[in-house]
Parts: C-alpha cells; structure tokens; sequence
C-alpha cells in the first residue's frame, strides 16, 4: 500500500513537472509578446519623432532647390522674375503674375511686356509675406493665384536676406525694400490702384510701409492685413519676446532656429500705433483657428493665466477669449481711427474650416471678398 502510494506519487511527480513545464512557455510567449509590442510603440514613436524633426530640413532643402528664377518651372506660366535694387549692395528678386485673363498673351514674354501690363487699368497687388520661406511657399503661390483669378496683378517679393535676395534685413531694410517697390510700381502703374497685402509678419511691414508713404504726401489705395499681429517687438536674444514664440514652444521646429533670417533681429513693426495714423481702406482676413498670432499677441499674460489654471477646459476656454479680445483689439483700433464701418472691414473664418495661419487661400469666398 505503501509502495503503491509512493509509485503513484512518483507517477504524479513527473505529471506535474510536465504541467509546470507546459506552463512556462506561454508565460514566455506571452512575455515576448508584450516585449515585441513595447518595442514596436518606441520604434513608431521614434520614428515619428525622426519625422517631424526631419520636416523642417526638408522643407528648406525642397525651397533651396527650386530656381526662383524661374518661376514657370513649378507651374507659374504668366509670372516672370525679375531683381530690383532698392540700395547699394542689396538686390531683391520679385516674381509679377499678371491677371489670369493675359496667359496665354504672357507666354513667351520679356520684362519690358510685364512692366507694361501694370498700367491696363487692373487692380494691382503688393504681397508682403511671414517671417520665414521665399515667395515659393504654396501659401505665398495660392494668394498670387488667387488675385490673379480675380484679374488683379500680384507682386510678391522676397525682402532682402529672404530667398535670393541679398542683404541683411533689419526692420528699416525691410521697409526701404516695399517703399523701392511701390514707387517702382507707380512709376509704371498710370492710374491703377495699387494696394499692398501683409500676411503674418508681412502685415508690420505693410502698416509701418503705409506710414511712412504717408509722411511723404502717398498712400495705398486699400490695405489687406492677414493673421496680423499688433506689434513684432522682437528684443535681440529674448525668444519670449518673439511673436511667434508660443508655436514654437508648444512645437519647437528647428526650422525656426536654424532658417529664419530674422532671429536676433530687433524688430517693432507696431501695427497696434500703425493703424491710429492710416485713413486707408483696411480689411482684417483672421481665421478663428489661427494657431501662432493671437497668442503670441497675449503670450506673457496667457502664459501667466494658464500657469495658474487647473484643467484642460479652463485653458480652453480662456484661449478663446483671448483669440476674440485680441481680434476685436485691431478692428476697434482701425474702426476708432476711421471712424466708418466701410472703410474698415472684419472677415473672420470658421475654425472649423481648418486654414490655421497660412490658409486662407483655400478658401472659396475668398475672390468675392477680395472683390
């Protein structure tokens, strides 16, 4: 009986060790499993990583390739090339796009036919782009487009520093280039109306621009002021004093680090002072889900309020009061100065639509307004 026990103890050892023994490589599959998945989360975490700190270089290295000399060579057949030279030692390239009604005429055409086509009578276009690129951003290109479907010209520039244009740019330089332009433009317009588009930090060259035009007895005949900000006080070394510094904080591309011809620039461009002297007709074109300029406009007072917030639903809300107060601040500052609600008009655009900072271009009203 004894022996019986102890052989079916023994017999039930190994049954048991079989058991155990089975056990251990699921744990272990399972183990692997788990390990394998991990693993797979990093490496796609990483890799997305490697991409967005890869887009800025590409970016910069898809603009640097492209020949802003020749503009048909992305699919610009009525825009021509052409470097002007507001100063000694500084030269500015400049891309014209005619009405697109002219095409199929400008095809094959010189400077001297463009330079002509400014005085047909048709609406024409300063644009004064952001703070970094060249004039072949797509944003920059739609724009042009645009207002050339509308049947106006559209002369965009590269200030100096920008692009292929030589010099260093500082905020005086950045003036002296579109004042070269207007007079250039003028002198060769006859009587069409000459406005000025700024986009972003375009929108302070364009203010302080139409300022100075002002003080010498000139002025634009209408004035588009996109994803505008108040001022640009930018203070040499100071980041946080940048007006596009909370985009960058909150996503630090290092395009802005290493691409931007205008870091550690001191810059004012006070659009906020700008637009209490101008008598100019005005249109604010403002997305509600413009990312960079409203709050950078409020950073330190924004950054202070959220330090203090407890929950995500605070922020938000906060961030939408700001967006509007920061908004209306510029309306009511150009409507108090004009005293007219024709002279001075407001368009915002649905968040919901997605344009953020650069897209408004998209959006299909857009010539009608413009108009």
């Amino acid at each position: 009986m004894k022996r019986k026990i102890i052989k079916s103890d023994r017999k039930d050892q190994p049954a048991g060790r079989v058991q155990q023994s089975g056990q251990k490589p699921k744990d272990l599959n399972v183990h692997a499993r788990s390990q394998w998945q991990w693993t797979w989360k990093n490496m796609l975490l990483l890799s997305l990583c490697i991409l967005s700190a890869s887009i800025p270089f590409l970016l910069h290295l898809f603009s640097d390739s492209i020949d802003l000399s020749q503009p048909s060579d992305i699919g610009l057949n009525h825009t021509i090339n052409m470097y002007l030279t507001p100063e000694q030692g500084v030269r500015v390239g400049v891309w014209h796009t005619v009405p697109e009604r002219r095409w199929k005429e400008a095809q094959g055409k010189d400077l001297d036919w463009y330079e002509k086509t400014l005085g047909d009578g048709s609406p024409i276009f300063i644009y004064l782009h952001g703070n970094g690129g060249n004039r072949s951003a797509p944003h920059r290109i739609g724009i042009a487009n645009v207002l050339s479907a509308v049947g106006y010209h559209a002369l965009v520039m590269d200030y100096r520093g920008f692009g292929d244009s030589t010099g260093e740019p500082t905020e005086a330089g950045l003036c002296t280039d579109v004042l070269y332009l207007y007079h250039w433009v003028k002198a060769r317009s006859g009587n069409s109306p000459v406005c000025v588009w700024g986009h972003s930090l375009g929108s302070g060259v364009a203010s302080t621009t139409a300022v100075k035009l002002l003080e010498q007895g000139k002025q634009f005949n209408g004035i588009i002021l996109e994803g505008a900000f108040l001022n640009a006080r930018m203070e040499t070394n100071k980041l946080t004093e940048h007006p596009f510094t909370w985009f960058y904080w909150k996503f630090p591309y290092i395009q802005y680090f290493l691409f931007n011809p205008l870091k550690n620039k001191d810059l004012n461009l006070p659009t906020d002072e700008n637009l209490q002297k101008l008598r100019t007709p005005l249109m604010i074109l403002h997305a509600e889900d413009d990312h960079l300029v409203p709050f950078a406009s409020a950073q330190e007072v924004v950054l202070n309020v959220i330090y203090l917030m407890k929950n995500y639903l605070e922020i938000l809300f906060f961030l939408l009061y700001m967006f509007f107060c920061f908004l209306a601040q510029i309306y009511r500052i150009a409507k108090k100065a004009q005293n007219s609600d024709e002279r001075v008009k407001l368009v915002r655009f649905d968040g919901s639509l997605g344009y953020l900072h650069n897209g408004l271009y998209k959006d299909p009203g857009l010539p009608n307004i413009i108009r």
